[in-house]
Order: structure tokens, then sequence, then C-alpha cells
């Protein structure tokens, strides 16, 4: 569950030509537009270029385009190699498919024609500092007291190996661990005088931030793994504010357990509930990320969804693990003092919690209608009863492809409402959550077979006819592809953007 945010600040608009194949490439902000025609000269003209793949009305890419503008120029101005551009996907579909384009915005960086994938952050100096990593060396070699004075000044976050000799397994081990990691900036150093200025010894890695003790020190045993858990772990505040620009390094580090605050700032929630606590998330640094989500930003009222909340809970906490089951847990108590949720905490590092799922109320007039309304406490009983086939819909109210099927549904619900042994049924799986049954995308459609209450999934084409054919040979159809809609593509009911 990937969740990026918008935060736009617009540059001015300049648009330049050069000449390429038979199309000019214009450039919007410092960006090349390229297109089907010109894309192949692109590519061969410029060693380094990282392109997007964009749609237009995808929220994720108008959220990225102010920053991959600023990105441009910051390269330009720095008479840069690298260059930038963008594709309408939408538009230009032969090379949205040749470059196997999924969602929105997909970014490939080419060297020398060669496309890897972007794996960077969304912000310009993420940008920047990505690319530049992969046109030079893993870890920059600072010879010099100014020189690493101004690779700290230059990057925000900053990981300097201090190695007498560079060759050495540690060193190369450091290296290797930048090698791995394309979002941070990391320097190598040999030089005694910057062993002095910074009051190191050989085999010291410090990571340099703007926040907390300013510094890290990396005290365990160099090897490359350990080294890239430090930098993740430690390049993030101890309490860290969900934001558009820290949501990638969330839930794209190390740490898979999240501690999610849910505050109001304007409420004064931070000072009197989580900057207590910043003991605790010591504590429990390598294995619990400490998250603040405030309930004072209306782009973060999917969040409050995801997890069945409304502004109104505030403040409270939830404890997400970022697995395959994507597993959450809810406080038995209200009570937000340090030593409860330490003990929340403690309970879960021990294996002791049980994961809270979403139940909606059961509807009195569940069954009135063709199509049976389930939620999570009377789902069991309805989808597992041995004598009937049930086929069931999990949809999302927000889903795009949901709205377009519930007419058909509709009318398969009113085909069957009299039959003995076929239930028509569907339930909210935004809002109702299953132990033995996880949804990834909407619609998700499942047939519970009578009998041996094998679970069957429905991958036919969403017509009356089609579902009917199914049901009547009681899931013994063979499948084909349908649309589905992700759950991760939140942003637009029916478009394919990234979390």
């Amino acid at each position: 569950m990937k969740f990026l945010l918008c935060t736009l600040l617009f540059v001015a608009v300049a648009t330049l030509g050069v000449k390429a194949a038979d199309e000019e490439i214009k450039v919007e902000d410092g960006v090349l537009v390229l297109t089907q025609s010109n894309f192949k000269k692109a590519i061969a003209d410029n060693e380094f270029i990282l392109v997007e793949f964009y749609a237009p009305w995808c929220g994720h890419c108008k959220a990225l385009a102010p920053e991959y503008a600023k990105a441009a120029q910051q390269l330009a101005e720095k008479e840069s190699p690298i260059k930038l551009g963008k594709v309408d996907a939408t538009v230009e579909g032969p090379l949205a498919e040749e470059f196997q384009v999924r969602g929105y915005p997909t970014l490939k960086f080419f060297r020398s024609g060669s496309p890897v994938d972007y794996t960077g952050g969304r912000q310009a100096a993420d940008i920047v500092s990505w690319v530049n990593k992969k046109t030079g060396p893993p870890a920059k070699q600072l010879t010099t007291v100014e020189e690493a004075e101004t690779f700290l000044k230059d990057n925000e976050i900053a990981v300097v190996g201090f190695f007498k000799d560079t060759e050495s397994a540690e060193a190369k081990a450091f290296v290797s661990a930048a090698n791995a990691l394309d979002s941070f900036a990391f320097g190598i150093t040999s030089n005694e005088d910057v062993f002095a200025k910074y009051e190191a010894k050989c085999g010291t890695i410090i990571l340099f931030k703007p926040f907390d003790d300013k510094k890290s020190l990396y005290t365990g045993e160099i090897n490359a793994e350990d080294v890239k858990k430090f930098v993740q772990v430690e390049s993030l505040p101890l309490i860290v504010e969900f934001n558009h620009e820290s949501a990638s390094k969330i839930f794209g580090g190390s740490i898979k357990s999240h501690l999610l605050f849910f505050v109001s700032k304007e409420a004064g929630h931070i000072e009197k509930h989580v900057d207590p606590l910043k003991e605790i998330a010591k504590k429990y640094r390598n294995d619990i990320l400490f998250v603040t989500i405030s309930s004072d930003e209306e782009d973060h009222a999917r969040i409050f969804e995801f997890f069945g909340m409304s502004k109104d809970d505030v403040p409270t906490i939830r404890l997400i693990r970022l697995e395959e089951d994507m597993a959450k847990y809810k406080p038995e108590s209200a009570d937000l003092s340090a030593e409860t949720i330490s003990d929340f905490l403690q309970k879960f590092m021990d294996g002791k919690l049980k994961q809270h799922l979403l139940s909606q109320d059961l509807p009195e007039d569940w069954d009135k209608n063709p199509v049976k309304v389930l939620v999570a406490t009377n789902f069991d009983e309805v989808a597992f009863d041995k004598t009937k086939d049930v086929l069931v819909e999990f949809y999302a109210p927000w889903c795009g492809h949901c709205k377009q099927l519930a007419p058909i549904y509709d009318q398969l619900g009113e085909k069957f409402k009299d039959h003995e042994s076929i239930v028509i049924a569907k339930m909210d799986a935004t809002a109702n959550e299953l132990e033995h049954t996880k949804v990834s995308s909407f619609p998700t459609i499942k047939l519970y077979r009578k009998g041996d209450n094998k679970v069957v999934d429905y991958n036919l084409d969403r017509t009356l006819d089609e579902f009917v054919k199914f049901l009547e040979a009681g899931g013994d159809v063979k499948s084909t592809d349908a649309d589905e809609e992700s759950v991760e593509e939140k942003d637009d009911e029916h478009k394919k953007d990234e979390l």
C-alpha cells in the first residue's frame, strides 16, 4: 500500500525547439516532449535520459509534474548531460506497450539506450540525486575537506564511509550498499584531513541528516545488507510525518511494521500525544516505524477510509504490517499514554495481538433484494453454505468498474432470485475484511461452490450471458482475462494510477 499525495508548486513554462528525426522535439519546463516519431532519435542523441510515461488525467502524474520540471531545470543549470523527457502514454500507445507501461507514472532511465526502472523518490532533489548516481560511481570519492563539505551541503541526506584502504572488503561492502540504494547520496574517503574534520576513524560510516541528532553513526558489522538497513532506517526521523515527500520512503523502506498516529496538528495532538513517545520510538526503531497522519489534510481521507475510521476518531493509533496479508491491529484501549502504547507494541513483537478486521453492521434487510448484502459477520454463514453455489462480488464504492457492473449484477440477481441452490451476493471490501480471503483488486468475483466449498475465481467477461454460463456450469468454465481495478488505484476510479 503505497499512498502518494499532491504538492503543487508550478514553475514557468518555457517552450524551446530542437530537431530530431522528422519531428521537432518541443521542450516544456525543460522536459523533452517525446513521441513515437522522435523517441528513438532522442534516446540515441542523449547518453543519459530519464523518461516519464504519463497520462494527462493521472493525479500522481499531475503531482509529479512540477517536481519533474524543477529537476530538469536544476540539471540544466549545472550543465548536466542528463536530460528528462516525457511521453503521453495515452497517445503514444506503441511506446507504452514496448516499454511495458502498466501504471502511471512509469519512469525509465536510459543509459546509452538501455532502459532500467527508476526507483527513486518523487521530489526534485530525489530525482536529481538518483540520476546523478546512475551516471557516476555508486559512492563519490571525497579527496579533500572542501569536497566533503560541498557533498554534505548538496545532499540533505548524505552517507559517508571512512576507509584508509578503499579496496578493502569493508569498503567494497559499503560501495555495494551504495549501489543498491539509488535514492541516497554516498561518499567515500581515505583522506586523513577529512577523517579529522569529522572525527572519524577507519571503518566509520556516518549518515548526515538535518533532523533529530543531525547524524547517525553505524556501529554494526560492515556488510552490504546491514548498511542498507541502517541507511533506510536512520534517513527517516524517529517519528515521520506522512506527506507526498515521505510516502515513498515510508512504504518503500526496509521496516514493514508501522505504528500510525492519526492526529490533528491544529488540535495540538502532536505535542500532547506524539512527542512524548520519542524514547519508545528509539527502542523499536529497527522494527517499527512511527508515522503521523494528520486529519487536517483532505488528501488523507482515503487513508482514514482504508482503516474504517473518520476524523472524529482522532487522536488514535493503528498498527499495520505491510506484508502480503496487510494485517492491521487496533489497541483495546483508547489510552494513548506512553506506557499503554509500549505495552501494545511489545505484545505485537511477541506475536500476541490478534488482527483487527473491519466489519459493517449487518443491515436488517440484507437478504431482501435479489443481490444479498454480506458483511464480515454473516459472510461465512452465507458463502460456505454447502447446499448452495454462492457468487460474491467484492467491490469498492469508488470503483468505476464496479459501478459499470452494478446493473448487470442486479440483472443476474433477478434471474436467480428464486433459484434453490444459487445465491448472488456482494460485499463492500473496503469496509469488511475476512481472515480467509484477501482482496487486492476491484471488482473481485468469486464462486463459493456447493458441496466442497471450493472457491472458484470468476475471470470471464462481465456480461449477463457469461455470468449465467459460469453459474450453470458450477464454475467449471474456461476463464479469460477481465479488467480489474487495483486496490492501490484509488486516485481515479478506472485509471491506472500508481499509489
